[in-house]
């Protein structure tokens, strides 16, 4: 993918029109300043995205604070995993990244692909709600009512209805179909604060459909609910797995299409020397696969889980052997002793 970007040309100096014609993006780097122009901060009137990943990192910061200062521990993996959740953010929102992506749709679908789909894997894996509810225990009567808030609108019907499996699949992959093959696309990013919308539509879904399969947080699928108990790891691994192939699908349709499907990006601006076909089928190739890296992650995280729960239990059934003893096995025991004595008695 680095190699894309660094192909990204730099805007020349006479305003566009030093160079003729128009090339494709290339697969191998040919102008490597660009790729430190991608990572620049990039201004902003309003920097509504850059500051809410601030204030996340602000607000996660305070609660490992609070845990620690009461003489609880908090799992440095999960500040990790949060921390590097708010920094793909910042890329995505503060940085070239953001600028690019207004004129060339294929840097738009990198922030799309990572905003739904890389930084909320990031962000569920920091257990926010979980260290929000540490931070609130063992405090006075208004934190012990905010946590109580918090816990019954997780498992309120709305919450339970947006967390079903077939709602959170339905918008992530609408996030795709309705927005980029209707005028709503063209809409929202003729103005800024449609465009911000439309990026935090895309963090929140991917959060959504996330929380449920990755089960890191308390949610409406664990501890009763409407959505009762919580899913076995081969329902959410089958759950991850259902949207791919329409997710594949998009991308072949744009990487095939002969047209330009998304009107925005049907000109490009000269001076970027992209054709708009080329963009989009390079925006199509990276629909079609960038779900892979994402997608292994949360099968790499729901193997670790899958496996700690089954020691669990191994574990549990043992002190249930050694405190109670084995029920089946001393039935079984109590079978064959039976048995036995009947043989025996009819063998007299």
């Amino acid at each position: 993918m680095l190699a894309l970007l660094g192909n990204m040309p730099m805007p020349p100096a006479d305003g566009g029109n030093g160079a003729a014609g128009m090339t494709g993006l290339m697969w191998m780097p040919q102008q490597p300043e660009t790729t430190a122009r991608l990572f620049a901060l990039h201004p902003q009137p309003i920097p509504l995205l850059p500051i809410i990943g601030v204030l996340l990192a602000v607000a996660y910061a305070i609660g490992v604070i609070v845990l620690l200062r009461r003489g609880d521990g908090w799992p440095p993996v999960r500040a990790v995993f949060w921390l590097l959740g708010v920094l793909s953010l910042e890329l995505m929102t503060a940085t070239g990244f953001d600028g690019y992506g207004m004129e060339l749709f294929s840097v738009h679908m990198i922030q799309h692909m990572m905003l739904s789909m890389g930084t909320p894997i990031l962000l569920c894996l920091g257990a926010p709600i979980t260290l929000l509810l540490r931070a609130l225990s063992g405090g006075g009567p208004v934190r012990r009512w905010v946590r109580a808030l918090v816990l019954r609108v997780i498992h309120s019907r709305p919450v339970a209805f947006l967390a079903n499996p077939i709602v959170t699949g339905l918008l992530f992959l609408i996030s795709l179909y309705v927005l980029y093959f209707t005028p709503i696309f063209s809409t929202l990013m003729s103005t800024m604060w449609g465009h911000n919308l439309m990026l935090i539509h895309f963090l929140l879904v991917g959060m959504l459909y996330f929380w449920g399969i990755l089960g890191v947080d308390p949610n409406p699928r664990r501890g009763g609910g409407m959505m009762g108990r919580a899913a076995s790891p081969v329902a959410r691994i089958a759950e991850l797995a259902l949207p791919i192939p329409f997710h594949a699908f998009f991308g072949v349709v744009l990487m095939m299409a002969s047209t330009a499907v998304v009107a925005y990006y049907a000109h490009p601006m000269p001076f970027l020397h992209v054709a708009a076909l080329t963009d989009q089928q390079t925006a199509g190739g990276i629909a079609w696969g960038f779900t892979e890296v994402p997608t292994l992650m949360v099968l790499l995280v729901l193997f670790v889980q899958w496996q700690r729960g089954d020691k669990r239990r191994t574990a549990a059934a043992d002190r249930r052997a050694t405190y109670l003893g084995d029920r089946e096995l001393d039935a079984y025991n109590e079978r064959l002793r039976l048995l036995a004595l009947r043989d025996g008695e009819q063998g007299r």
